[in-house]
């Protein structure tokens, strides 16, 4: 379950400056469909469960593709290509239009810079081991004054 990574990679990396921010949408399979108040507990008690309390910023759901999607994820997605060029099932997508850069799945993730300036972006399926490693490559590189073009990651 990713939100259990987040919550690790969050206590391991937060020394070093890494802050996680999540946003939830309800625009893949309709799978957050409660009111924002509902989220934290529906977190604690059903997915995962358990208890289960992130340690990352959980924002107010909102939409991330399409007309009213946030300003915030036309600047992600127009800074990063994207991390695949086909959709899926179009019945499963709750937006219109549909667009190539637009974000394909629930926990698609993004790496933005201290500047501001997204650096990395990450299909759903990536597995957190690689994020991970990717962004203590990048905190290196950003120690030791190294800089790399955006990168994207789909494995």
């Amino acid at each position: 379950m990713q939100y259990l990574e987040l919550n690790a990679l969050q206590k391991e990396l937060a020394p070093h400056g890494l802050v996680i921010l999540a946003f939830p949408s309800n625009q893949f399979g309709k799978q957050e469909p409660g009111e924002n108040s509902e989220i934290l507990p529906a977190l604690k008690y059903v997915r995962p469960g358990g208890g289960f309390v992130p340690n990352f910023q959980l924002f107010q759901k909102g939409d991330v593709n399409g007309e009213e999607e946030q300003k915030f994820y036309t600047f992600l997605k127009n800074s990063c290509p994207p991390v695949v060029e086909s959709f899926g099932d179009p019945k499963r997508l709750f937006w219109e239009p549909l667009k190539i850069h637009d974000i394909k799945w629930n926990f698609e993730k993004f790496l933005v810079g201290p500047t501001g300036r997204p650096v990395m972006r990450w299909g759903p399926r990536t597995n957190l081991v690689v994020v991970k490693n990717d962004i203590i490559d990048y905190m290196k590189r950003q120690v030791f004054g190294q800089r790399r073009q955006p990168l994207v990651r789909e494995d």
